[in-house]
């Protein structure tokens, strides 16, 4: 007999962080102020590689454990936002990635087709000017598959490419929007 599903956390699935020091979870050589820091680079690794392996449905909640002092601090107090202000850069610098990705592709789609075109078209004459033999008919092919393989890229990026983009991205913005709870020790 199949056992109904609980329903999900509304603060959402936990990622549990233990720190000593606030300072852990960020750059600490980002010039910015703290809010506007990057995270620290196995920081971001820990939450991102968890978030991954959590249900994609589910909200995800990130629990930081520290010492009662460092929660109480300005730095303490900061940090939700500063992990939301941080997630929702990252998702905004894949957008541009993605934006970025779709540009040279349409580019590169047009010098594909460009390509294409002539190859056919030269592959076309030299039937007409070499006659109906094996090797015009050999060349015309040969040409007919450069013109294809130059669409390559292109079909590349449009069909595939620009999935795991995306999934990133969503991956950002679902830890922009994480529950974050300090959790004090």
């Amino acid at each position: 007999m199949l056992q109904p599903r609980p329903p999900p956390d509304p603060t959402g699935t936990p990622i549990e962080i233990q720190i000593d020091h606030v300072a852990q979870l960020f750059h600490t050589l980002d010039p910015f102020p703290f809010r506007e820091r990057d995270l620290d680079k196995e920081a971001e690794e820990f939450i991102v590689g968890w978030a991954r392996e959590l249900p994609k449905h589910e909200p995800v909640a990130i629990i930081v454990h520290l010492p009662a002092r460092e929660a109480e601090s300005e730095q303490g107090r900061e940090i939700a936002d500063a992990l939301h202000q941080y997630f929702r850069y990252r998702a905004s610098v894949v957008t541009n990635d993605l934006r970025e990705l779709f540009r040279f592709g349409r580019y590169a789609l047009a010098i594909g087709l460009v390509t294409l075109s002539f190859c056919i078209a030269l592959g076309q004459i030299a039937r007409t000017t070499l006659g109906a033999n094996e090797f015009s008919r050999i060349l015309g092919e040969g040409l007919a598959i450069l013109g294809w393989v130059a669409n390559w890229r292109p079909i590349e990026i449009f069909l595939y490419e620009w999935l795991p983009l995306v999934r990133r991205r969503r991956l950002f913005q679902r830890l922009a929007r994480a529950h974050v709870t300090l959790a004090p020790r």
